[in-house]
């Protein structure tokens, strides 16, 4: 065992070993065997949680699940290197652990992290539409965003480089100009995934219209999807777990990825993306604890969340284009059991519905103040 730094001035403990992911068990144990010396063997029980699309997930624990001490240790899935940066999540782990917001991370190895089980329950789909749910996420989201980087150069966002490298990686994995003429003529029904030339042009000109918005780059965790999220019903609180894509980010990108997760994952339904009122009600209960977080007057007018609003409708484009590509490359590496392609033409598809409508929002403060004054309703159809 040796440590090595993870950049946030502490070192992570490095075990060199790896995990079969077939046959996960003795490579658990072995593992064990150092971080938890006074585990008996044959006391140790395993759980392997099944809700990740990306990497295994198996909790370790004597006793209970929920009991203290249980720990959690991650299998990377297959490939995931190319667009994962693993010393990065590292960094993260330490970061929202610091701030009082995530999990200790104990230790990492080859192929994985082994980290702290945090208390509570996956949050169920159906929980992000009750109010008492989700002004307790978007609370904690405001915490997360108020959350200041150590001195030094100024950040900058994670979004448009993440964006490129996913881009480059997927070019040789998709038809060049084959189905160019059909996402053009009918970008609402994609039968097929799009061209590299027609998702290089998109990007394009998402960065055109998205760099005009005035969206502060704060701390994001830029993947909160429902099982992302762990409710203490005892408590009354929540937590965000899993930082493989933690980073500076535009705050409405995170936001605006949030409410797309409203649509699920396994079967993407986006007749559950959230209504205007309460996108409305959940981004008061964000703003009131972003100001409240970084020690400034706590009144939110009218204007702020309308503003915020369509920020948030706007970078709700990018998130879905991100995943998209995202889940092109997954189809490609992935060992895990999903449909990604089907669920890269779900975003996509969305993306393209919702784009001139999104774009057609008004950008400056004084417009969107003069919308909020007028009574502005941007309505959001559903498929």
């Amino acid at each position: 065992m040796d440590s090595r730094s993870a950049g946030a001035g502490n070192e992570v403990l490095y075990v060199d070993i790896y995990i079969d992911e077939h046959e996960p068990r003795r490579g658990i144990l072995d593992l064990l065997s150092r971080l938890r010396p006074h585990w008996k063997e044959q006391n140790i029980q395993m759980k392997t949680f099944t809700e990740g699309i990306t990497n295994q997930l198996i909790g370790c624990y004597v006793g209970s699940v929920q009991e203290p001490g249980c720990v959690l240790v991650r299998l990377y899935g297959r490939m995931t290197e190319l667009y994962v940066n693993r010393d990065r999540e590292m960094e993260m782990f330490q970061v929202f652990h610091a701030h009082g917001c995530g999990p200790q991370i104990f230790c990492s190895f080859q192929n994985g992290i082994c980290y702290e089980f945090v208390r509570g329950t996956v949050l169920d789909d159906k929980l992000l539409q009750q109010p008492s749910i989700y002004r307790l996420i978007a609370a904690e989201m405001g915490r997360i965003h108020s959350i200041q980087p150590k001195c030094g150069p100024p950040v900058e966002p994670l979004l448009w480089t993440k964006m490129f490298h996913f881009l480059t990686l997927v070019q040789g994995k998709i038809n060049s100009s084959s189905t160019e003429q059909q996402c053009t003529e009918s970008p609402v029904a994609l039968r097929e995934v799009p061209s590299f030339e027609t998702l290089s042009a998109e990007m394009e000109s998402l960065k055109k219209h998205l760099s005009r918005i005035d969206s502060p780059v704060v701390l994001c965790h830029n993947d909160l999807l429902t099982k992302n999220i762990i409710y203490n019903h005892k408590e009354g609180m929540v937590k965000f777990i899993d930082y493989e894509y933690a980073d500076y980010n535009y705050q409405a990108f995170d936001i605006g990825n949030h409410f797309n997760e409203f649509a699920g994952v396994n079967d993407v339904n986006y007749s559950l993306y959230p209504g205007q009122e309460l996108q409305r009600d959940w981004l008061l209960a964000y703003l009131e604890s972003y100001k409240h977080s970084t020690g400034r007057e706590v009144a939110v007018t009218e204007a702020e969340v309308t503003q915020l609003y369509i920020q948030v409708c706007k970078f709700s484009l990018a998130s879905n284009f991100f995943w998209g590509l995202w889940a092109i490359l997954q189809s490609h590496y992935s060992s895990i059991d999903f449909d990604f392609q089907r669920y890269a033409m779900a975003r996509l598809t969305f993306y393209f519905e919702k784009k001139e409508e999104y774009f057609g929002l008004p950008v400056s403060e004084r417009e969107a103040r003069g919308a909020a004054l007028s009574g502005m309703r941007c309505s959001v159809t559903t498929l």
